[in-house]
C-alpha cells in the first residue's frame, strides 16, 4: 500500500479516474445517493489516498485550504473502499488529512461535513458538533470543527 498527495494539476488522468471510480462506486453505488460528484472543487483541492498494488483506491479524501469552502481549512469526500476497510485505513487516512492541514495552512480550525451515523469516529479524532443534524443529498449529515490546539488524533 501508497499514499499519495497530490494537487490538481499533478494527479494523472489514470489517478484520476481511479479516484472517481473510488468516489462514484462508495458514494453513489454503495450509498444509492443520485448527486453531482463533480462539484467544480476538485482544482481547488489537494488529493490524499492511499491505493494498492494495482492501483486500485482503498482509502481518500480532499484537503481544502481555508476560505476555499468556508472560513475553516475543510476535508470531504472521505471514504474508504470496500477493499480497504476493516484495516484502519479511515483513522488514518483522517490523520492525515489533518496532518496535511496542519503542515500547509499552520494551526487552524478544520471542518467537516460528517454522516451523522460516524459522528462518534470524528468526535474521538477531535471534531466538534456544530448546529443541528441535516439531510444532504438523502443521508442525514451533523456539521463539525475540530477546533485550534486539538491535540486528538
Amino acid at each position: 500500500m501508497e499514499w499519495k498527495l497530490k494537487g490538481w494539476s499533478d494527479v494523472t488522468r489514470d489517478e484520476l479516474y481511479a479516484l472517481m471510480v473510488a468516489r462514484q462506486r462508495v458514494f453513489v453505488v454503495e450509498q444509492a445517493c443520485a448527486y453531482l460528484d463533480a462539484d467544480g472543487t476538485d482544482a481547488h483541492a489537494l488529493h490524499l489516498w492511499a491505493h494498492d498494488d494495482a492501483a486500485s483506491v482503498l482509502a481518500y479524501l480532499r484537503v481544502f485550504a481555508p476560505g476555499v469552502k468556508g472560513l475553516e481549512a475543510s476535508l470531504g469526500r472521505v471514504l474508504t473502499t470496500a477493499a480497504g476497510r476493516q484495516k484502519g485505513l479511515g483513522r488514518s487516512l483522517m490523520r492525515r488529512g489533518i496532518e496535511v492541514v496542519r503542515e500547509r495552512f499552520g494551526v487552524v480550525p478544520i471542518r467537516i461535513s460528517a454522516q451523522k451515523y460516524l459522528e462518534r469516529f470524528y468526535r474521538e479524532l477531535g471534531f466538534i458538533a456544530e448546529g443541528t443534524d441535516y439531510l444532504e443529498d438523502g443521508i442525514v449529515h451533523v456539521a463539525m470543527v475540530r477546533p485550534i490546539g486539538d491535540t486528538h488524533g
